[in-house]
């Protein structure tokens, strides 16, 4: 595969649930082993754009594409080979909590792969290790701390070897440190395993530290698609506030009012 081509892209992307738009006209191209930042008020179609990237979404109307093939009107059958490349780590996690760490972090080996117990094992201790948790397949989820259950769930989304891994909110709930060690771990997988991140945040420290490019979902559109200095820079009113954590002045009458 040509690694100048994106490796995902959007053309024409539009979904609506019921009465409401959710995205309208999306066009977007995620280039191979960068990580892209999405930001977006609450309810801005973040994650359908995501649900869309890995085809648990059809659009209404729209392609969407992996390493230049149309898979948004592929059967299941085929859409899970092509879910196989990518990893997910949700907003809270969502290890088992019943099944131990090693379980927990084995899920996708043992259903998805025809590896040996010792291959699968193996696979396991190594990236428990790079997400810097190698003592810990013993433990239960709830001996974890968040941060701690994070790490295992970003290790499971990468048993696989995935092109691309999707982060979903991946500091929320975090203090400030254990949030930044997630970052930081966001940096080192794409680094050292040539990964495509594709992240979904509110946090803005974190999505200056992570991102090679953002953009800005606005009432189904993308209203910026730029680098940290320009995204500080933007004199949209929409951008500025969002970066800023500024309320608008319709938000803050609505407080005022008597």
């Amino acid at each position: 595969m040509a690694i100048d081509r994106p490796i995902i892209e959007l053309r024409g992307v539009y979904k609506r649930f019921g009465w409401q738009q959710v995205l309208s006209g999306i066009d977007l191209s995620i280039q191979r082993g960068k990580c892209l930042v999405i930001l977006g008020a609450s309810g801005s179609g973040k994650s359908v754009m995501l649900k869309h990237i890995v085809g648990l979404l059809k659009p209404d109307k729209g392609q969407v594409l992996f390493n230049s093939r149309r898979i948004d009107n592929l059967p299941e059958r085929e859409l899970m080979k092509v879910r196989e490349q990518f990893g997910f780590l949700f907003q809270w996690g969502a290890l088992f909590d019943s099944d131990t760490v090693f379980d927990n972090v084995a899920f996708p080996l043992v259903e998805h792969s025809q590896k040996t117990p010792e291959e699968i094992a193996h696979i396991v201790h190594q990236k428990l290790t790079m997400v810097g948790l190698p003592d810990s397949g013993d433990k239960m989820p709830g001996e974890l701390s968040g941060g701690q259950r994070k790490r295992v769930a970003l290790a499971r989304a990468i048993a696989m070897d995935p092109e691309v891994v999707l982060y979903d909110e991946p500091t929320t709930g975090l203090d400030p440190i254990r949030a930044d060690v997630i970052n930081e771990l966001i940096i080192k997988l794409g680094h050292e395993l040539s990964i495509t991140s594709v992240v979904v945040t509110h946090d803005m420290n974190s999505a200056f530290k992570v991102a090679d490019r953002l953009v800005m979902l606005h009432e189904g559109k993308l209203i910026f698609d730029g680098t940290t200095e320009q995204i500080r820079a933007s004199k949209d009113d929409e951008v500025h506030r969002f970066v800023n954590g500024e309320a608008s002045e319709s938000d803050l009458a609505t407080l005022r009012a008597k």
